[in-house]
């Protein structure tokens, strides 16, 4: 009898990792564990590739960022930095010896091996995006100065007195006075330049403008000119830039002299610009239409001699997103978005018709190594976090040259996203994807959660995530259901078009058709168990349902608006990027009334009727967070079951880890209010 009391403990302990296994669940805390791969950059002789590695710093409720090298043949993983403070930003010098980076708001240059670190600036406003000359004399950076300020001790002093001044308050003379989630109303963004061996840094860009422009959509946005006598950077040229996206390329003499505009011609966005081995053109991505920030990226050439600019890709209907250009010069290479995926095309120099090189993958940060053989980049999919991967240029021989996570996600066995695709307003195909829990058993009735995305020119792509990760929610027990209705990129420009002045119309009926689909084609979703969530325009299809929650096929039990855009009337008047609401609503709020009062939630009041959860912060200045108090005051006077989290600390998105643990288990926790028949509250937690 003794020796079966002393078994059953031990027999307790081997069957536990058993157990444990089979209940396993993908959750905010396996998420969190994630290490966050990124920024490949491929050393000048060809053999190693230099990233970037973010980890959770729970108890500092923050992401650090260190360097990491390997070879591009694969192998182990070499960190080149380390400590409390994070360092990104690793850039080649041309002759592959230094590396520059930053950390502490600062450039620094270390040895490709990570000895020897040096400070390079020492600017008080800081520094970031480092950019090697071609000769490797000069790094150019950006920081944020008084554009009044000639010098540093001008700008440390005035913000010293800032910081220790008792009064905080703001007077602004201008529109776009904030951004996202901070006060744009005193400093501006400059191009800088210093000694690649320090020294002082000159101001490239002096005046009251941004460079780059906050309309650029590209990150870093200047370059050099081959013979590193001429830099190219953005700035916007409009007076009002709350209604303008038009950001033209200037080039100016490295030495100093008069500015060039150089596409003055063109009234919508011009971001990134590429200049060719032989100096002769200058590639860029272009989009031709004034104050429509979703508008058809194009790929461009500007011919240095006779001034003249040139579409290479005519015809091409999807979105040109990253570029490189080959070693010999002859080709380009760049990636786009379609279907969810992110392939990687070619064209040649003079342009013609893209061909795609490397299909089924996710593609960004797009590299080509110095012989012109192979590509490096980043890639992900629902299923894996990001990791460096190499191929073939001719598309052959995909080769992952990191696994960072590999060991981690081995024990999750998470399921990849499956594509649907049904029929949307006036007969249109619409797409998207399923994600079902690791331990889909199809006779077995699960709830469905619909994730609706923002932009609302964006997509659910078939990439990793960590704001709105499907398999978070899949792995709470629901299936994942993200459709890409009208509005959606990746799926040609008219597509994209069809959402605007129609927030509520054409794309509310795709999303319907697309969860009746859904319903008919799987048994295995409770009918009566659906509910939706989203962000931004997401957060704003939510609030739509909320007062539209009639179709006769099915009803939402419960939803989640996240950052939603309520009352189209005061989120005119209160948010920053105004060319956005002017041409979604094709004019001001007083001068178009019709579409606003047409398409906003707010004056569908009487019909709400679905218990919901609202969620903003406090730092939102793209979305206010007038618009959530709004909706809450709403629900509440009407008796709708109703919650409100408000994050003082965040904008748009929830970036800060222990934020993010908050934000996942308190929506998982309101959908099961509604969607489960008990609790799993606590095996979340």
């Amino acid at each position: 009898m003794k020796r079966f009391v002393v078994l059953l403990p031990i027999l307790f302990l081997l069957l536990c990792p058993l157990v444990a296994a089979q209940n396993r669940t993908y959750t905010i805390e396996a998420l969190l564990r994630v290490r966050r791969v990124a920024d490949p950059q491929i050393s000048p002789d060809g053999k190693r590739v230099a990233f970037t590695i973010g980890d959770v710093n729970y108890e500092a409720n923050r992401i650090v960022t260190q360097i990491y090298t390997t070879s591009l043949e694969g192998g182990s993983i070499k960190q080149l930095t380390s400590g409390d403070s994070s360092s990104s930003s690793p850039r080649w010098s041309p002759d592959g010896k230094k590396i520059a980076f930053t950390t502490g708001s600062q450039v620094w240059v270390m040895d490709s091996d990570g000895d020897n670190k040096e400070q390079v600036t020492k600017i008080s406003t800081g520094a970031a995006a480092p950019v090697w000359s071609p000769d490797g004399k000069w790094i150019a950076f950006t920081s944020d100065v008084y554009p009044d300020c000639d010098k540093d001790e001008c700008n440390k002093q005035r913000d010293e007195r800032a910081e220790s001044s008792k009064v905080k308050a703001h007077i602004v003379t201008r529109l776009l006075y904030k951004h996202w989630d901070e006060w744009r109303d005193v400093k501006r963004t400059h191009v800088f330049v210093v000694s690649s061996k320090g020294g002082t840094a000159r101001d490239m860009t002096t005046g009251d403008f941004d460079s780059p422009p906050y309309a650029a959509a590209s990150g870093v946005d200047f370059a050099f000119s081959p013979d590193s006598t001429e830099l190219a950077y953005l700035r916007n040229p409009d007076k009002v830039e709350a209604i303008s996206t038009n950001s033209d390329i200037f080039v100016m003499p490295l030495a100093g002299g008069p500015a060039k505009n150089i596409t003055i011609r063109n009234r919508g966005y011009d971001v990134g610009p590429v200049y060719t081995r032989d100096g002769k053109f200058i590639l860029y991505r272009s989009q031709a239409t004034a104050g429509f920030e979703a508008d058809r990226w194009r790929l461009m050439a500007y011919n240095r001699a006779t001034g003249a600019s040139v579409e290479l890709t005519k015809g091409f209907d999807q979105q040109v997103d990253e570029l490189v250009l080959s070693p010999d010069g002859n080709t380009i290479y760049f990636t786009a978005g379609e279907r969810g995926k992110s392939p990687i095309f070619r064209i040649p120099i003079g342009g013609g018709v893209p061909q795609k090189v490397v299909g089924n993958v996710f593609a960004s940060s797009l590299r080509v190594t110095p012989d012109g053989k192979a590509f490096v980049f980043s890639s992900s999919s629902m299923a894996s976090p990001a990791e460096i991967y190499t191929s073939n240029a001719d598309g052959s021989g995909l080769t992952a040259l990191t696994s960072v996570n590999a060991e981690l996600m081995r024990r999750y066995n998470l399921k990849p996203a499956e594509e649907v695709e049904w029929t949307g307003a006036m007969g249109k195909k619409i797409h998207g994807f399923i994600v079902k829990p690791t331990n889909f058993d199809p006779s077995k009735k699960y709830p469905l959660a619909v994730l609706i995305h923002g932009g609302p020119q964006s997509a659910w792509n078939d990439n990793w995530g960590f704001r709105w990760n499907p398999q978070v929610f899949a792995n709470a027990g629901y299936v994942a259901f993200m459709p890409n209705p009208r509005g959606s990129t990746g799926y040609g420009q008219q597509f994209v078009n069809e959402i605007s002045g129609d927030w509520g119309g054409k794309v509310y009926v795709d999303l319907m058709n697309g969860i009746a689909d859904v319903l008919r084609r799987n048994s295995f979703i409770d009918r009566n168990r659906i509910g939706a969530a989203g962000a931004s325009y997401g957060g704003y299809m939510v609030n739509w349902i909320l007062g539209h929650n009639n179709d006769p096929r099915f009803r939402f039990k419960v939803l989640v608006s996240h950052d939603g855009v309520y009352n189209l009337e005061s989120m005119y008047g209160t948010t920053e990027e105004l060319w956005f609401p002017e041409w979604e609503f094709k004019g001001t709020a007083w001068s178009n009334p019709a579409l606003y009062t047409r398409w906003s939630p707010h004056k569908f009041v009487q019909n709400f009727n679905t218990p919901i959860l609202i969620v903003h912060g406090e730092l939102d200045y793209r979305v206010p967070i007038s618009e959530g108090m709004q909706l809450f005051t709403a629900v509440q006077r009407r008796g709708i079951d109703s919650k409100m989290l408000i994050f003082p600390d965040e904008g748009h998105w929830v970036l800060k880890p222990q934020n993010s643990q908050l934000w996942f288990h308190t929506v998982l926790d309101w959908l099961d209010k509604y969607l489960q028949p008990t609790s799993t509250t606590s095996s979340r937690n």
